[in-house]
């Protein structure tokens, strides 16, 4: 049966949408009802009535996986739509009122991450009515997200070339060669290229920016790749150099602390560091929200400070809880 306008609007409720979204989102009815705070019952019956509404069903389970059916993608598109446009009037209103609110969706790339919150902190002293919301991905995620119009913004390095993209270079991401403080070429002044590329090599996942770097250097040098071992964080690949598994070329920002306490050391080798721009991202037929617009102005008019901020983090000799927001 189908239904007009106004016949939807008497049967559906943002409640069911929101119900629906959280299955698709979370690919579960258990793992929904933990978010909302619902029963699975519960959880059950929202979806159920709405497939009634449609005449269609929206999830299948195949196995044990939970799947959604061709009616139930194009469901979830237009609630992306209908609540991207309610989050859209939310923040003209505020801005009818004089203060920016609303909320900001950020993706971030698992480099940006030690990054995005100097900078959030200062954001959110001047616009604390916006509550942030940011993922953590890597860089075949963030593609990803961008293509499927996601989030507010993308927060990455090395920007596609083959998509029509906003972007805004803020702030050099410095990829280093790094060993354990006891390695036989932490004792060495220099170190070439070679002698490094010879040692058992961890790396990043398939996906990862810092991995992509990298594999274009060593092809532009021509140098292969002797890993030993995919790992998939820097947080992983941190503590592979730290147990001595072998060594790494990583952001320095993620490293920072550990470089200060003597626990790894920076190789000094021709070539290196590797420098990229993180940047933020954004469909360039994007109708950004008031908070977004916000948060890239902020940065915008920030730029020189945070830039400085960081080249203080990079050449400071304390314990990085000490920093002070941008």
């Amino acid at each position: 049966m189908s239904y007009t306008l106004n016949q939807l609007l008497n049967r559906l409720s943002f409640r069911q949408l929101q119900v629906f979204m959280a299955v698709f989102e979370l690919r579960g009815y258990s793992r929904a009802a933990e978010a909302l705070g619902l029963t699975q019952p519960a959880i059950s019956a929202q979806i159920r009535q709405l497939e009634q509404i449609f005449s269609q069903p929206l999830f299948n389970y195949v196995g044990k996986t939970l799947h959604t059916t061709p009616a139930g993608d194009e469901l979830a598109r237009s609630i992306q739509q209908i609540f991207g446009e309610l989050q859209q009037l939310q923040g003209q209103l505020s801005e009818l009122e004089g203060v920016v609110s609303g909320s900001l969706n950020l993706a971030a790339v698992s480099t940006a991450q030690y990054v995005v919150p100097h900078l959030l902190a200062g954001f959110l002293k001047q616009y604390p009515k916006i509550e942030v919301a940011m993922k953590v991905v890597n860089r075949a995620q963030a593609i990803s997200r961008l293509a499927e119009n996601t989030d507010d913004l993308v927060i990455m390095g090395m920007v596609p070339e083959d998509r029509s993209l906003s972007f805004m270079p803020f702030l050099d991401n410095e990829l280093i060669p790094v060993v354990n403080a006891g390695h036989p070429l932490a004792e060495q002044d220099n170190v070439s290229m070679a002698d490094f590329f010879q040692q058992p090599l961890l790396l990043r996942e398939h996906g990862s920016g810092t991995r992509h770097a990298l594999e274009a250097f060593c092809a532009e040098q021509r140098f292969s790749l002797n890993w030993i071992m995919e790992l998939g964080s820097n947080a992983a690949v941190k503590h592979g150099v730290l147990a001595d598994l072998g060594v790494a070329v990583m952001p320095r920002f993620s490293v920072q602390l550990e470089l200060q306490q003597g626990f790894l050391r920076e190789l000094q080798i021709e070539g290196f560091p590797l420098r990229r721009s993180w940047c933020t991202v954004h469909p360039s037929r994007k109708h950004l929200t008031p908070a977004a617009e916000a948060f890239l102005d902020y940065i915008r008019t920030h730029k020189t400070q945070i830039q400085k901020h960081f080249m203080n983090v990079y050449e400071a000799r304390e314990s990085a809880d000490t920093l002070a927001p941008v």
